[in-house]
């Protein structure tokens, strides 16, 4: 086993945590804070967008099992990236859609991969996906880590993370745990 990390903005952490979280290869998902200027913000600030951190998820992964080229076409799958600052009714610059790559190779394949994206006719917008090399990671509080395996029936988990996360097994049906 090979494991490397992937750090990946996509609006609400709790959506793309539900999602990356049933990825076959994927060992962990931690949600948490990257890119901001203060240390170990609290989510509250966050979500305010007073510290510049984006909500981000840190994936561990097996990569003799999933490659990073593979999580990126999950990760420009789950979210909309031609939308600057904002994921459905959440909006700020903690909510923007941002790839922090942690080597090298990851910045060339997001590149890529981003390239393409904007190349092809898959979307009529720009692509607006920050790529950055990872300066930071701050684990967001307890409460945030598995959110939607522990609050199924919570409003936010139903009407948003629960859409988006049907959506994605019925895309990617090979690629589940």
């Amino acid at each position: 086993m090979t494991e490397r990390q992937a750090t990946f903005g996509a609006g609400c952490f709790w959506c793309i945590e539900a999602i990356f979280s049933e990825v076959k290869g994927v060992i962990d998902v931690t949600p948490g804070f990257a890119g901001g200027h203060i240390k170990n913000p609290p989510y509250r600030e966050v979500r305010e967008g007073r510290t510049g951190h984006a909500e981000v998820i840190r994936i561990v992964y097996d990569s003799e099992k999933v490659s990073f080229s593979e999580l990126l076409e999950v990760f420009w799958f789950s979210h909309n990236p031609t939308t600057l600052n904002r994921q459905g009714n959440d909006v700020g610059d903690q909510y923007r859609s941002a790839v922090f790559y942690h080597d090298d190779e990851q910045k060339t394949l997001a590149e890529e991969y981003k390239k393409k994206l904007e190349t092809s006719s898959i979307y009529e917008e720009k692509v607006v996906t920050e790529i950055t090399p990872l300066s930071n990671f701050f684990n967001a509080e307890s409460e945030h880590k598995d959110y939607f395996s522990r609050n199924p029936e919570q409003g936010y988990c139903r009407l948003v993370i629960k859409p988006k996360l049907e959506r994605f097994k019925a895309a990617f049906p090979s690629k589940l745990k």
